[in-house]
């Protein structure tokens, strides 16, 4: 231990040294050396472990004394010593043992980072590395420092990682470090930087880019070379050990690393070493260059150092080259030295095509070319180099060719004579392999590829021409061989392969640039003969290369197109020059003297490279020389004109046979060399008779006849265009050619002339089209454009178009979209933001196509789809019109294709059956003109202009046409967009534009009243059964005046509209009171309306689901609280109007004030002044009293309540039934009343209302006539019906609230009335009543129900203030007499349902019928007088009248009436419990006679009936639904009353159930599973059930105490339809699998076994996350709170562990058992586990135990039943009483007999029951134990 302690001391120590000594500091240390060389050197520090110890040696071998002699020895001690993870890795662990004063200096968080990067783990240095990065940066400098002396070791050793990701942390970590420590660093330099150069030339890029970031920080520019001289000779160690010495082995201990690591790191350090060292040459300055100069001469001179040129590693190859150049740049000296190694090891490599090493290799040769002068005297160039070359460039470069050829020239300029001679033979062998690598798969495939040996090609000729312009013989041969045999086949070759002719071509028209321009020059007057001899030359051979082609009989299209593209290029070289790529290794040319600014670090040497001028050709750029002077030197016009001529000639010979290519190939020609010559040319021969006709037909321009351009439009071109020869563009081309030969009215002759033909169109559009994109060919026929001839023909056009459109319908064909197109060019900006026709003509053309669009489509909008195809195309016109000049919608027309455009936008698709790509079409076409129109100059307007006829429209649209929520949401959302683009930024001229607007768009007050007449009075029935207002006057009747059930009412479009634009000009911060925006009305009487608006809908959506989606989303965009923050003044109006005219108003202001009460901005006092305002009493001052009472001053009431009971005591005769006087006073006291109550339930002023009472009874005395009392009342008067409704009013708030305070007199007048009453109505009442008949029969029903409920539910306090025997007279007199009248009327009125849909006042008047009806006492419904009824087969053992009742209410569960099914539940509700005591006593009278057999009872025959019947239908609605899987049902739907009425019936039966005793409970059961009635009832719960039945606002998680969940919430289910309408079905469904569980355990539990394991899943996961909790908890708390006892058996309770204890004792015998709950109970089974026994055999105590398992599991009862059943059991077996041998029981579990059946043989009782299944299972008579028969 003590040695290996110290060779890791002597490690630490020797790290910062030079080699293995102790120099601390003195020079850079390798960080890792191979295994046996630090053995070695540690044995000969400390002597080797297995060596025999030296006589003498007294050297200590312990570790501490080892540290304290190397502190003696040097002075300080070795910062962190201690064990790595192997062998070969050093821990760096801070010392402890007596060196505190050097650990002292690094802080404990950095001394854990440092341990950490010594690991072997990658992930845990890469962890250490950022953390010590982010510690560099929150530490504070000096922290930092203490870091530096140990830093430099893990640096070095850690930058040559193998893992990628850990050598670019340390980089970055680094430069944290530099960051702090700053000059610091400087120190410990020299042991750094070899590995920093190293890391900077890194294979992995972002460690490279890393480590040079971190180098910048620490050195600015101008520091880095002074620097890097600093630490030179550290640095050259370092790399010449790693290129030199340095083996996979040494890098890399074999034992720890494999061996494909190993080699991977060493072929990366050797690669960085490399590029490092030329880094290295980079950065020194030149005088330090020469200090090392020795020192890489030992390197140059070593043979491994060259044998690294033909190295397997692609990256060391290229790394090698790169040295080998900056050993030519920074010390050429060397390489001439060792010219003898260089040489080969370069030029012999020229044919490296591995894609690394290309690069670096041919820069390498240059360097060398240009740095030795013999160079070729070590290398054998015709068998060594040359053939290498030959190969590479008849491969084409193998995919490198711009990287190499580029090269070639800077290349061959170095060859001396010898070398290359004999010319001819070098050059063709040269140039022929150069072709064949064009020619090439690769290169062809690869477009940079071909033009870099393009450029090669053709800068290597002109080297090579410009080096041989002598005129002895063998330099002619050359120049004729180079053009004939290299340059023209080279063309030739472009000519053929289209990929090849941009480059060729753009080479050649450069080339000849040069040769003009060396031609011309006569200073170098030899030079300029020999091109001037070359040109000549070189056109012949074009000119019959292109004539052979063209008149090659394998000619075809890419052919002639090429020689087309090469005469254009010809023409007009400059945009050759343009088209070719400068690269970035493009050779630059200086002269030997000069000097160049050369970027040391640019990657790029050829840049670098200079040559000789006297053997170069110097740089050609044309950029002095004019154009005129390229365009008119005759020694390339001539010949090229010549050409195109004989060209020419010869298509127009060829036509006939090849009529498309060459006529192509001509158009071509002349649309491209257009002149008189050319068309002379081509009229050589031919017959002047056309010319001379068409001149007939124009006698003003006979000298048209000498023109040979007219001649030929004559001759030729107009033949062509009439016999559709080619593509009308080539002949276009040609016109254009013959127009430029021609004067302006010339121009103007032909072009009209040629608009007539039978392919005017055509031809018009093609030229037109021609001249849009082309500014010259625009100026060459802009005077024809503007004349009259085109303007009417597009006229006539846009007509013909229009019309066809209409007509037709079809899809635009190939020339109409042409000519739509043509319509198109017209209508579009053109030069100087003027139109292409004639101004007066645009605007024809805009108004046909307004004509077409408005006109034709006002008589049936179905027409649009018809014209779809074309209405595509008017949007494009109008869309490049709007945009095209300023000012273009001034035009009148303009504006109303606009208006059209925005009508066809704003109406819904179903109406327009426009597309939603048409759609869209229009929507941008019309924002398009929109903007255009807004952003026009001066904001000038017409008065009936876009925005004035869109007000108007827009008005028409909401006031008269009939709009559904869809169509309005179109219309607002294409008026919002309008807004939006008119409030966009500040223009002035927006407020014109929304002063037409608001202006145009609001009614007046007629047409306001008009709106609101309109709207149906429907909702009055409504609102007055709601006792919201009283009438006394006829309303509209409940069938009659329905609104239609999709339309919505013109008021409301209109109210939606306005408010929607004023809120949204507030939105825009523009106030609505400027009066240039709102001069008729105000935002007040609009938000009135609107107000009025949602209160109309709010009483109505019950009655229209139209009216209900529009309400609910009018609320969810938040208008009320937009309109109050708009207006604070609309109280006002609203409570004038509402005093004026009462009805809805009064509804409004009411909801008005209540939610202004919210925003606690409301006034009482200020609402309404004083009470004298309401008197006297109006219909619209009473409608106002009773909305807003709750809203006055208390005095204020008690003023109302004073006047109106003095009225009352005044009012006689006819005064009573007037509004001003009783029934108007009696309504207002009755709202008095209704909202005079106290917190407390004191009623102020109580006396009052009992004077008011014998008020009333006063009438009755002497005013009889106004009570409704006559049984044959059929047609009452209004008047009469509205004071008795206010007389049941308040008779009901009597005894609601002053009960006690009734005399007995009053009683008998109140119940005495209410009889009367109920005679008065019960035979006539019907669906089909008027309202206040309804409003009538509805109070009385409520009263009915005020009295039934008070009696039953009276108290005994109560009773003793109430009159004596007032109870008994109810109960006995007039309960019979009351519900003898009105179930039959329920039922009667629930028959008149025909299966129509009800509105809300039928269901008003049955929902007040069944809450009546509901309250009947058991007493009655069970004794009632309803008709008999009985169904033909039906099983039963109960009485007839309930049998009969039976079969009368379970079927209105099948109702389709709310009401009705919750009436029949409550009324079956109170019979359920009453029926199992008639099958409990049938089944005792069975036993009674002996009968054994088992019983086949069922629940009520009429409840499972109508169970049945909903089973289907559920069975066909969840075909298709998984269980599980939760179904919404929308509420008040037919799917919502089928599963209703289902639940419900399921309900009840579950009540049934729970009433039977056990031994019925036990029949039941089977029938149940048998049916399979409960299995399909699961199933359709669990797609009922929500799938989380938390309540809104409680915790989800179900282990959260407390928690709130349907299946907690016991709710009754209520008559009145509950605003959570939506809830009910999934509401009653967790009730009823709630009561499931509970009342049927064991016979769910079976059905759960039996379900597949993806149902089993979903109920075990849902019943155990929510209901078995409660139930668990119900069922402890049953036992806990029973008040049951057992003799000798005492139960107790353990809710926290869900268990039940029974202690079961008896004489010796004591018994104690553990009854468990399980967590998804009840489907988990019940365990019982036993605790004490004492006195009972194991055999019976099993017995015993399977007894009480089989009570608890499989029988539907509670654990209290079940133990209750299992001690009778026991008790009978203690009493001597055998179990039966059957069922091991004494008590049977089904019918709780005893064994009485006693076999004759063996004398064993058995229990009838057992032996009957035993009978019948086994079909045998035998004895089940003796097997002998039984008789």
């Amino acid at each position: 231990l003590s040695l290996s302690v110290c060779l890791a001391q002597a490690r630490c120590v020797a790290g910062p040294g030079v080699s293995w000594t102790f120099e601390s500091n003195e020079s850079c240390a390798r960080p890792w050396r191979s295994r046996s060389r630090s053995r070695a050197r540690a044995a000969r520090a400390m002597g080797g472990k297995n060596k025999q110890r030296t006589k003498g040696n007294v050297r200590p071998s312990s570790s501490g004394k080892a540290a304290e002699l190397l502190a003696k020895d040097k002075g300080t001690v070795p910062g962190f010593v201690g064990f790595g993870a192997t062998q070969n890795e050093l821990a760096y662990v801070p010392a402890i043992q007596g060196l505190e004063e050097v650990d002292s200096l690094v802080d404990a968080d950095f001394r854990m980072v440092l341990r950490k990067m010594s690991k072997r783990d990658a992930t845990t240095k890469l962890k250490a590395l950022q953390e010590f990065a982010t510690m560099c940066k929150e530490k504070d400098a000096e922290s930092v420092k203490g870091v530096l002396p140990y830093w430099s070791r893990i640096y070095c050793k850690i930058s040559l990682d193998h893992d990628r990701r850990v050598r670019e942390a340390i980089q970055q970590a680094f430069e944290s470090l530099i960051l702090q420590v700053k000059r610091n660093l400087a120190p410990y330099l020299k042991s750094i930087m070899g590995h920093w150069l190293i890391a900077q030339c890194d294979t992995y890029g972002p460690a490279a880019s890393a480590a040079k970031m971190a180098f910048q920080v620490a050195f600015p520019p101008n520091k880095q070379s002074e620097a890097v001289a600093f630490c030179k000779e550290e640095i050259t160690t370092i790399l010449d050990d790693n290129i030199m010495k340095e083996t996979p082995e040494t890098l890399s201990d074999p034992q720890c690393v494999p061996e494909e690591e190993r080699e991977g790191k060493y072929l990366r350090v050797v690669t960085s070493s490399f590029l490092a060292m030329k880094k290295l040459l980079d950065l020194l300055p030149e005088n330090e260059r020469i200090v090392l100069k020795d020192r890489l001469i030992k390197v140059l001179s070593q043979s491994k150092f060259w044998k690294y040129c033909k190295h397997k590693n692609p990256q060391i190859r290229s790394a090698f080259f790169e040295l080998i150049i900056a050993f030519c740049q920074h010390l050429p000296e060397l390489m001439k030295s060792e010219a003898a190694k260089v040489c080969p090891a370069v030029l012999l490599s020229i044919d490296d095509m591995d894609p690394v090493v290309c690069p670096s290799v041919w820069a390498a040769a240059l360097y060398v070319l240009s740095c030795i002068e013999d160079c070729w005297t070590h290398v054998n160039a015709n068998k060594g180099v040359l053939p290498k070359l030959w190969l590479v460039l008849k491969n084409g470069g193998q995919g490198l060719a711009s990287v190499i050829y580029p090269s070639l020239l800077p290349f061959f300029s170095k060859l001396p004579e010898e070398i290359i001679a004999p010319k001819m033979e070098f050059f063709t062998i040269f140039f022929s392999t150069c072709a064949k690598g064009l020619l090439s798969e690769r290169a062809l495939m690869s477009c940079s590829e071909s033009s870099a040996i393009v450029a090669a090609i053709m800068e290597c000729l002109r080297f090579t021409l410009h080096q041989n312009l002598g005129m002895n013989e063998d330099q002619q041969k050359l120049q004729e061989m180079l053009i004939n045999n290299q340059l023209l086949p080279l063309v030739h070759s472009a000519l053929k392969n289209p990929k090849l002719q941009n480059s060729t071509f753009s080479h050649l028209a450069d080339t000849l640039l040069s040769w003009e321009r060396r031609a011309d020059n006569l200073e170098i007057k030899e030079c300029a003969d020999a091109y001037g001899r070359l040109l000549p030359y070189f056109w012949a051979g074009l000119s019959q290369l292109c004539i052979s082609q063209v008149e090659s009989a394998e000619v075809d299209k890419n052919l002639l197109e090429g020689v087309s593209s090469l005469l254009v290029l010809l023409k007009n070289p400059e945009t050759a020059q343009k088209s070719i790529v400068k690269k970035k290794g493009k050779i630059r040319f200086f002269d030997e003297e000069g000097t160049m600014n050369v970027d040391r670090n640019n990657g790029n040497h050829l840049e670098e490279l200079t040559f000789d001028s006297t053997k170069m050709l110097k740089s050609e750029h044309l950029g002095d020389i004019s154009r005129c002077a390229q365009h008119s030197n005759p020694a390339r016009t001539v010949p090229l004109e010549n050409l195109v001529c004989q060209l020419a000639k010869l298509c127009i010979t060829r036509i006939k046979k090849h009529s498309e290519i060459y006529l192509a190939f001509l158009a071509k020609l002349v649309s491209s060399f257009p002149s008189r010559n050319l068309f002379t040319v081509l009229q050589e021969g031919d017959n002047e008779g056309n010319a001379e006709n068409f001149l007939e037909e124009n006698n003003e321009v006979e000298r048209m006849a000498s023109n040979p351009a007219v001649q030929f439009l004559n001759q030729k071109l107009l033949t062509w265009m009439k016999e559709d020869k080619a593509d009308f563009s080539c002949l276009i081309d040609m016109l254009y050619s013959i127009l430029h030969c021609c004067q302006n009215n010339e121009k103007m002759i032909i072009l009209n002339h040629i608009s007539q033909m039978d392919q005017g169109w055509l031809i018009l559009f093609y030229v037109i089209q021609k001249a849009c994109a082309d500014p010259i060919k625009y100026v060459a026929i802009s005077d024809w454009l503007k004349g009259d001839v085109l303007g009417e023909k597009l006229v006539l056009l846009a007509d013909e178009l229009c019309t066809m459109a209409m007509t037709t319908g079809s899809l635009p064909r190939k020339h109409d979209s042409n000519n739509w197109m043509l319509l198109g060019f017209a209508l579009s900006k053109h030069t100087n933001n003027e139109f292409m026709i004639a101004e007066m003509y645009i605007e024809r053309i805009i108004d046909r196509l307004h004509r077409a669009l408005s006109k034709d489509l006002s008589e049936d909008l179905t027409k649009t789809g018809v014209m779809e195809p074309s209405l595509s195309f008017i949007c494009d016109l109008a869309s490049n019109f709007f945009c095209s000049i300023k000012g273009c919608l001034q035009m009148s027309s303009a504006e109303d294709l606009l208006f059209t455009i925005f009508q066809l936008c704003a109406q819904s698709q179903e109406k327009t059956h426009l597309s939603d790509t048409a759609l869209d079409k229009l929507k941008n076409t019309w924002l398009l003109g929109l903007t255009s129109l807004i952003n026009q100059q001066e904001g000038h307007l017409r008065k009936y202009g876009f925005f004035h006829s869109t007000a108007t429209w827009l008005k028409k649209q909401v006031q008269t046409s009939a709009l559904d929520v869809k169509s309005l949401q179109v219309l607002l959302s294409c008026v919002h967009t309008l807004l939006e683009k008119l409030l966009e930024g500040t223009r002035p001229q927006s407020l014109s534009h929304l002063k037409i607007l608001v202006q145009c768009m609001t009614p007046d007050n007629s047409e306001w009243e008009n709106l609101r007449q309109k709207l149906t009075l429907q909702w009055l029935s409504k609102v007055l059964l709601k006792e919201q207002i009283s009438l006394n006057r006829d309303v509209v009747s409940t069938g009659s005046n329905i609104y239609s059930p999709d339309k919505i009412p013109n008021h409301l479009c209109t109210t939606t509209l306005l408010c929607h634009v004023l809120l949204q000009i507030q939105e825009d911060n523009i106030s609505f009171e400027q009066k240039e925006i709102y001069p008729v009305t105000s935002i007040s009487q609009i938000a009135s309306e609107m107000f009025y608006a949602l209160q109309w809908c709010e009483e109505m959506k019950d009655f229209c689901p139209t009216i209900s989606i529009y309400h609910e989303l009018l609320l969810n965009f938040d208008i009320i609280q937009q309109l109050k923050k708009a207006c604070s003044t609309t109280w006002e109006i609203l409570f004038s109007r509402s005093l004026e005219k009462g009805l809805l108003w009064a509804l409004t202001t009411s909801e008005y004030i209540a939610e202004t009460k919210l925003d606690n901005s409301y006034n009482q006092k200020q609402l309404y002044g004083n009470v004298e305002r309401f008197f006297p009493l109006t219909e619209a001052s009473l409608h106002t009293i009773q909305n807003i009472i709750s809203s006055l001053l208390q005095e204020d009431k008690e003023l109302l309540l004073f006047q109106c009971i003095a009225k009352l005591s005044t009012s006689e005769g006819s005064e009573i039934t007037s509004i001003d006087g009783g029934f108007g006073s009696l309504a207002v006291i009755n709202s008095y009343l209704k909202e005079g109550v106290t917190e407390g339930g004191h009623v102020l002023h109580d006396q009052l209302f009992l004077d008011t009472l014998n008020i009333i009874m006063g009438w009755r005395n002497h005013e009889e006539e106004i009570f409704l009392f006559d049984s044959t009342l059929k047609n009452p008067e209004p008047h009469l019906l509205g004071i008795n409704v206010e007389i049941l009013r308040f008779l009901r708030l009597l005894i609601k609230y002053l009960p006690t305070l009734l005399t007995n007199e009053q009683w008998d007048f109140i119940m005495c009335s209410i009889m009367m009453w109920l005679e008065a109505f019960s035979n006539t009442a019907s669906f089909d009543s008027k309202a206040l008949m309804l409003h009538f029969v509805c109070q009385c029903c409520g009263m009915l129900s005020d009295l039934s409920y008070m009696f039953q539910t009276l108290t005994p306090e109560i009773s003793k203030t109430l009159p004596a025997n007032l109870q008994n007279e109810w109960n006995n007199f007039f309960v019979e007499g009351i519900y003898s009248q009105l179930l039959p009327l329920f039922l009667k009125i629930a028959a008149e349902y025909k299966g129509i849909i009800l509105h809300p006042t039928s269901v008003h008047l049955l929902t007040a019928l069944g809450e009546a009806s509901a309250l009947i006492p058991l007493k009655q419904l069970m004794n009632h007088n309803l008709p008999a009824k009985f169904v033909a087969g039906q099983k039963s053992n109960l009485s007839d009248k309930l049998q009969s009742a039976m079969n009368t209410l379970a079927p209105l569960l099948l109702s389709r009436v709310r009401p009705v099914q919750i009436t029949a539940y409550h009324l079956l509700y109170k019979l359920m419990p009453e029926l199992p005591a008639f099958d409990n006593e049938h089944l005792k009278s069975d036993d009674d006679n002996g009968n054994d057999e088992e019983h086949g009872l069922s629940p009520p025959a009429a409840l499972m009936s109508v169970i049945s019947a909903q089973e289907k239908v559920l069975e066909n609605m969840f075909s298709n639904i998984p269980v599980g899987e939760y179904t919404d049902i929308e509420p008040l739907s037919e799917a919502y009353y089928c599963i209703l009425g289902y639940l419900l019936g399921w309900k009840l039966l579950l009540i049934f159930f729970k009433a039977s005793p056990s031994e019925l409970r036990a029949i039941y059961a089977p029938y149940l599973r048998d049916s399979k009635c409960l299995h399909k009832l699961l199933q359709n719960l669990f797609r009922l059930m929500p799938e989380n039945p938390t309540l809104p606002g409680q915790c989800t998680d179900s282990a959260s105490k407390g928690q709130r969940t349907l299946f907690t919430e016991k709710r009754t289910i209520f008559l009145q339809e509950i605003k959570a309408l939506h809830t009910e079905i999934p509401r009653l469904a967790c009730v009823v699998y709630y009561s499931v569980l509970e009342d049927l355990p064991a016979t769910v539990r079976l059905w759960w076994n039996n379900q597949d394991k993806r149902v089993s899943s979903i109920v075990d996961k849902y019943t155990s996350k929510y209901v078995s909790n409660i139930l668990s908890s119900q069922e402890i708390a049953a036992v806990q709170t029973s008040t049951q006892i057992f003799k000798s058996m005492v139960v107790k309770a353990r809710p926290v562990a869900r268990e039940v204890l029974a202690i079961y004792s008896v004489d010796d015998i004591f018994i104690e058992l553990v009854i468990q709950l399980p967590p998804n109970y009840p489907l988990g089974s019940i365990t019982v586990e036993s605790g004490k026994r004492v006195g009972v055999a194991v055999q019976q105590w099993r017995n015993w135990m399977l007894q009480l398992n089989t009570f608890l599991n499989l029988q539907n009862g509670s654990i209290m039943e079940g133990l209750a059943l299992w001690k009778t059991n026991v008790d009978k077996r203690f009493e001597g009483i055998e179990e039966c041998m059957i069922c091991f029981s004494v008590i049977h579990g089904s019918n709780y007999s005893l064994p009485r059946k006693a076999c004759r043989t063996c004398k064993k009782k058995f229990h009838s029951a057992c032996l009957y299944r035993w009978f019948t299972s086994s079909n045998k008579s035998t004895c089940p134990l003796c097997r002998e028969t039984f008789f």
